[in-house]
């Protein structure tokens, strides 16, 4: 059984998940992911799994792969936006994921970006590092809107959080668990617009999807967004327009882009959000704690076997 892993989370942190998959009797090759679709294509075929990351697995590798001996795909993490789900299931390739295992770490992460912008802590980080002495002036969570788009795990886990902080809590989802809205007391709205109207930060919990891509665009920034209004997304870089994002923080409708995904990771040299006044970017590692690694890579080598085992 020859197997690909390429979640740089998975090999970079020692733990239980790393045990587990020492415990089977496989034949492990590593390659540092995500893969671009050139780097995957020409060694697909000669594993029988891979334990992925955000690779692209688009039609035309998963039909090599299944040409070879590619049988399974375990991908490490939840969103599955960057394999071709309908050629997987065309070349019997069975396809799973890690849902309810990251959202803590997630919603932490949506948390700890608020807080260093609203504080400024980033730029007086930077500021002292170089021997300054320079006080940006901050700005106090309490009292202000927060708008939470997707109420699935992650979105609750943060809709949990923020009423404790003094923030109005508002959300909106689709398929909307109302019961969680009641014992919460939380304050639904119907539309992304309507959302966009009322808060002042508005955090981003969505799967990337035909219905979602491009959702946050200049049009929804220029006709519905307050003034000033700051924008987190934790969740897949898809959702918005990186040009309306610039475009919105240059005219001042957007007062900050605080984002953990990007277009191209890793982050490319010429990208148009990079050194940015009003952008905070982290490089893709909200749920990269020793927690949630473990957990997540525990499941992805456990969804394998049972794959293996059918």
């Amino acid at each position: 059984m020859k197997v690909l892993l390429t979640s740089t989370s998975f090999q970079d942190c020692e733990g239980s998940h790393k045990e587990i998959l020492k415990n089977q009797n496989w034949e492990i090759s590593y390659l540092r992911g995500p893969l671009k679709k050139s780097e995957i294509i020409d060694v697909v075929a000669n594993f029988d799994a891979l334990i992925c990351g955000d690779d692209e697995l688009d039609r035309e590798v998963l039909k090599k792969g299944a040409k070879g001996r590619l049988k399974y795909i375990s991908k490490y993490g939840v969103g599955l936006d960057k394999i071709d789900l309908v050629a997987a299931k065309e070349f019997g390739i069975p396809v799973t994921n890690c849902p309810g295992v990251n959202q803590i770490a997630v919603a932490e992460h949506a948390l700890a970006m608020i807080f260093s912008f609203f504080k400024n802590i980033h730029l007086s980080h930077e500021i002292t590092s170089k021997g300054g002495w320079k006080r940006p002036l901050g700005y106090e969570l309490f009292g202000k809107k927060i708008g939470i788009i997707g109420l699935g795990a992650i979105g609750k886990e943060l809709a949990k959080r923020t009423p404790f902080l003094g923030l109005e809590t508002y959300v909106h989802d689709i398929n909307l668990d109302v019961n969680f809205v009641k014992a919460h007391k939380l304050t639904s709205l119907d539309s992304v617009e309507k959302i966009f109207q009322t808060c002042d930060i508005i955090s981003l919990h969505m799967p990337l999807l035909e219905s979602t891509k491009g959702l946050i665009s200049r049009s929804l920034l220029q006709e519905y967004s307050k003034p000033g209004m700051v924008l987190i997304n934790t969740s897949r870089a898809g959702l918005v327009e990186q040009q309306d994002i610039l475009t919105a923080i240059r005219s001042g409708q957007l007062g900050g882009y605080l984002t953990d995904v990007l277009d191209a990771e890793p982050m490319d040299s010429n990208c148009i959000l990079r050194n940015q006044p009003g952008i905070l970017i982290t490089p893709h590692i909200g749920s990269r704690t020793k927690e949630s690694i473990q957990k997540q890579g525990s499941m992805a080598v456990n969804n394998l076997l049972r794959l293996i085992n059918k």
